[in-house]
């Protein structure tokens, strides 16, 4: 199990999603114990491929097993939906979280917020910024800039100014997308 698990981590590392998938039904056939970690790994080398759909047919296979996803798998399939465009079924995946006690870190939420400013929910994403913020999960360049990108999208020009000005509040660095997005939105 180890060296099969160790093989899938090298195919998720190098987004070679196929060779993953191939050595984890090798792993079926010869019967050694398939893990969640496992399956993390393999749904991983789907995201960076840009697999969402071979991603989530494996968030299927584990739920027949009754493997139980955990951060990291979460944080891939959202990533992956997200980058793919594929932005509610993010958001459905980021609340079907919530809903099973499943952690998030910083990466996870800045790849749901990703998915909200693509969908222009910049409701949703000032919610989510609250509740980081309540959480104390550690606020990052990317969260502060998604959020002003779907204020912006929205032409809530006055919150996403609001936004800009905490980032200095907050010791968050600035960086060009933030400052094209605030003055973008003061445009509109």
């Amino acid at each position: 199990a180890i060296t099969f698990s160790a093989a899938i981590s090298v195919c998720q590392k190098s987004g070679k999603w196929k060779e993953a998938l191939q050595l984890l039904s090798k792993m079926t056939l010869d019967t050694v114990e398939v893990d969640t970690f496992t399956c993390s790994a393999a749904i991983s080398a789907c995201e960076k491929s840009g697999e969402w759909q071979q991603a989530l047919q494996l968030l299927h296979v584990m739920a027949q097993r009754k493997l139980e996803p955990n951060m990291m798998t979460c944080s891939a399939l959202i990533s992956s939906c997200e980058k793919d465009g594929q932005w509610e079924k993010a958001l459905q995946l980021f609340d079907a979280m919530a809903r099973n006690r499943v952690s998030t870190n910083i990466i996870t939420v800045n790849a749901a917020m990703s998915a909200l400013e693509k969908g222009s929910r910049w409701e949703r994403a000032l919610h989510l910024f609250g509740v980081i913020t309540q959480d104390g999960l550690q606020m990052s360049t990317t969260t502060i800039a998604a959020t002003i990108s779907a204020c912006e999208k929205a032409g809530e020009w006055e919150k996403a100014l609001q936004l800009f000005r905490l980032m200095a509040q907050m010791d968050v660095e600035s960086n060009t997308t933030c400052c094209s997005a605030a003055i973008s939105a003061c445009e509109k």
